[in-house]
């Protein structure tokens, strides 16, 4: 999937949203090693939305099971990832690493298939919406973080859906613009904001004030001076600080909330307690929601499409398959 809600922020009061200057001369992460994050493809997989959902369904999940064939790079890390995460190996850790794939493509389809339908249609595909009601009980601004779990897209709609409130999604500069039309699409309460100059911070900030949401993927490091290290199944890994020196300067919560899919290959939607942050105890926030996602993971380790070495993804693709922690 191309890159999604996604910020960072910088440290500094001036510079609420990582600005671009920060990241200049900074080392970027490497997301992923392919290059078939490409027009023609998504093209191809909306084509065959015109199947039945079930048929689209085993279809994607023959192509996952393939894909770690033609994606080495990729397959490696995840297969690095799985062994830190589970502590598996061998056999077990090769259908796992497998199992990503397959989960990915899965997601993917519906991505691709539904993210331009109206927000009532989607709740078809939802099984079930736990927490809910704290979200209902927060008056006013809020900071949704999410991670590149599950169907993160779906989870956004729904919940601008639910609140009846705008939500002002925060993505990167899209490295491919033409991808837009399928994963961007403005409309039903969600509006993407991409992170792409400095005053997007004041933009956001303003809008929390209303009383409106910002939604934020928190799972990955962009390589700026607001990237702090947390440990992560018992090893440092980078993590944006961003999305809690906003919700501090806001004063208001950032919400975790996700959305996997279940063994009847519907989703359910979790949202989970809010963090409160106070000043001078950003950080801890982060440790607070580092520890949420260290939850998600562990439970559904085929559904967090990271494909890239999480501890460091700054350097060069993981070249061991070992699987094993350091």
């Amino acid at each position: 999937m191309p890159e999604s809600p996604e910020a960072t922020v910088s440290r500094k009061p001036a510079n609420t949203t990582g600005a671009t200057h920060t990241e200049r001369g900074a080392a970027r992460p490497r997301w992923h090693g392919h290059r078939y994050n490409r027009a023609s493809l998504y093209w191809l997989a909306e084509t065959l939305s015109v199947l039945p959902r079930p048929l689209r369904l085993t279809l994607a999940r023959q192509v996952g099971r393939l894909a770690p064939r033609v994606l080495p790079v990729e397959r490696r890390a995840v297969r690095k990832t799985l062994g830190v995460v589970t502590g598996a190996s061998g056999r077990r850790l090769e259908a796992l690493t497998v199992g990503v794939f397959r989960d990915f493509a899965m997601c993917f389809a519906d991505l691709v298939s539904t993210n331009r339908q109206a927000a009532a249609r989607l709740s078809v595909l939802v099984a079930s919406v736990t927490g809910a009601e704290q979200l209902e009980r927060l008056p006013g601004g809020i900071v949704s973080v999410t991670a590149h779990v599950g169907n993160w897209e779906l989870a956004g709609r729904l919940l601008a859906t639910r609140l009846a409130r705008r939500t002002h999604v925060v993505v990167s500069p899209e490295e491919a613009p033409e991808l837009g039309r399928w994963v961007r699409r403005d409309g039903d309460g969600v509006r993407f904001v991409p992170r792409s100059h400095p005053s997007v911070g004041v933009e956001l900030l303003a809008a929390l004030r209303r009383g409106e949401v910002v939604a934020l993927q928190a799972d990955r490091a962009l390589g700026t001076d607001g990237d702090v290290p947390m440990p992560f199944f018992g090893l440092p890994a980078p993590f944006p600080l961003g999305p809690f020196l906003l919700a501090r300067a806001a004063g208001v919560p950032v919400v975790p909330a996700f959305c996997v899919l279940d063994r009847d290959h519907r989703y359910a939607v979790t949202i989970g307690t809010p963090i409160t942050v106070r000043r001078g105890e950003e950080e801890a926030a982060v440790r607070a929601w580092v520890s949420v996602l260290e939850s998600v993971v562990r439970e559904y380790p085929t559904q967090w499409f990271n494909f890239f070495d999480p501890w460091n993804p700054f350097g060069e693709p993981a070249s061991s398959a070992t699987g094993q922690r350091g």
